[in-house]
């Protein structure tokens, strides 16, 4: 989800640590990663695409970021950065902030859903062979082998802001009954994907929309909206719905192309678990922004986002960063902290919360806890 905000902490190099992941019970032993999504895991897209004035979404490192270090290859560059000659050879990051599945509207803030990104993905592999066979010297270190393309990884994180947007127009009821046309745009992607050559399906599903302070600040102001965890009800059943019948789109897109390894990660319940229980996992703060205004519960104001500085009611007020991020699961009132995104990262490299479909293991996938959603 994008944030619209020009916050001086983003233009600050990344200083804190990136915390060493030391079980990997996942063999990851891919060559290349090619990632697909939002604000969830761009890495620098629409600051090159558009302009937009951050690079990552968050107060430091996102889930790619430790995913691809868990795999010895370094961070992933944007496709649509071209500045300072970067490096493709070991994967491309095709996400950015404020992408959906469905097509783009003209008013959206973010021109590139997700059949744009594989779009841009087909142009990228048709330059790289013709580049790979012009045998440019220069060009062959910055450029995946050709074999990378069957060899490595795909990964997906998309599908956010198709639910949180439709909530704005539609009921509850409206929003789940769009769901099967939003996923045969993923499962279109996907074939498209398949046809280039792509084997190797990472796919997240969705997390607990609810329980982010932008949501709950607008939809939760009747208390009887909230869960016992106090997030939006209607939201997170949504979410749910939208993790079930993804999960039967990658059982079919895997009986259709065998050939596919298909993975699909439940980061709905790392993320609920972890908002839930945020105390036992050493925060301090489960829903409440690091970054915003107004203070607990949410420290979050609709009319000023994180970094910005503006008049309300007379009164001049800057959303400013918490002291301790680390201590927060949320950052600015729709993504995560670094410290979430870690715990989240190490939550999903222990294979605990995957559902590995190539495999002949019994799914044992839950969709949430009714009470929660």
């Amino acid at each position: 989800m994008v944030l619209k905000v020009i916050s001086i902490f983003h233009f600050l190099p990344f200083v804190s640590a990136l915390l060493p992941i030391t079980s990997i019970p996942i063999n990851l032993t891919y060559p290349a990663v090619f990632n697909f999504g939002d604000s969830n895991s761009d890495t620098g897209g629409l600051q090159a695409g558009v302009g937009f004035p951050i690079k990552r979404f968050c107060n430091g490192y996102l889930i790619i970021d430790y995913f691809v270090t868990a795999m010895d290859l370094p961070y992933l560059n944007p496709y649509l950065d071209s500045v300072g000659a970067p490096s493709f050879q070991t994967g491309c990051n095709f996400a950015t902030g404020g992408a959906t599945i469905v097509p783009a509207k003209a008013s959206s803030t973010n021109p590139f859903s997700f059949g744009v990104q594989v779009a841009q993905f087909v142009r990228f592999k048709a330059r790289v062979l013709e580049l790979l066979a012009e045998k440019d010297k220069e060009l062959q270190p910055v450029l995946p082998y050709e074999d990378y393309f069957k060899q490595g990884l795909y990964t997906f994180d998309v599908g956010q802001n198709d639910l949180d947007g439709a909530f704005y127009s539609k009921s509850e009821d409206q929003v789940v009954a769009s769901i099967p046309a939003i996923l045969t745009e993923l499962k279109t992607g996907f074939e498209k994907l398949y046809n280039q050559g792509a084997r190797n399906f990472w796919i997240h599903n969705t997390g607990p929309l609810g329980c982010l302070p932008k949501i709950i600040a607008t939809f939760g102001k009747d208390p009887s909206n909230l869960n016992q965890v106090g997030c939006v009800a209607s939201h997170n059943r949504a979410a749910a719905a939208f993790n079930e019948q993804l999960h039967d789109i990658c059982l079919k897109f895997k009986k259709n192309f065998p050939e596919a390894n298909v993975t699909y990660v439940d980061i709905f319940k790392i993320k609920l678990d972890l908002i839930t229980n945020y105390a036992q996992n050493g925060f301090k703060q489960g829903i409440a922004a690091c970054c915003g205004f107004g203070g607990p519960p949410l420290n979050f104001d609709n009319r000023i986002a994180c970094g910005q500085t503006k008049n309300l009611n007379g009164t001049v007020v800057t959303a400013t960063p918490c002291s301790n991020p680390a201590e927060y699961v949320n950052w600015d009132g729709i993504h995560y902290t670094e410290a979430a995104n870690q715990y989240v990262s190490s939550q999903i490299l222990t294979g605990n919360y995957s559902d590995f479909l190539n495999s002949s293991i019994e799914c044992k996938i839950s969709y949430g806890n009714p009470n929660l959603e």
